[in-house]
């Protein structure tokens, strides 16, 4: 449960953080600053699906016994 909560909130701090680094870079005329706030939403995300589905497995175990 402790894991799943900590992947769930490490996935939505670096979502957060993709987003608002995409957000302050606008102005800038290269690509690298967009292409790390990809990469932080795109490990965000997995995250948060790797927490959804240890969240599931945990309570489909819960409940069958």
């Amino acid at each position: 449960m402790f894991v799943t909560i900590t992947l769930r909130n490490v996935g939505t701090a670096a979502i957060t953080v993709g987003l608002l680094v995409a957000v302050l870079t606008l102005g800038t005329a290269s690509n690298r600053p967009f292409i790390l706030a990809g990469l932080l939403v795109l490990v965000g995300t997995g995250l948060r699906l790797e927490a959804a589905v240890r969240a599931r497995n945990t309570h489909h175990q819960d409940t069958s016994h």
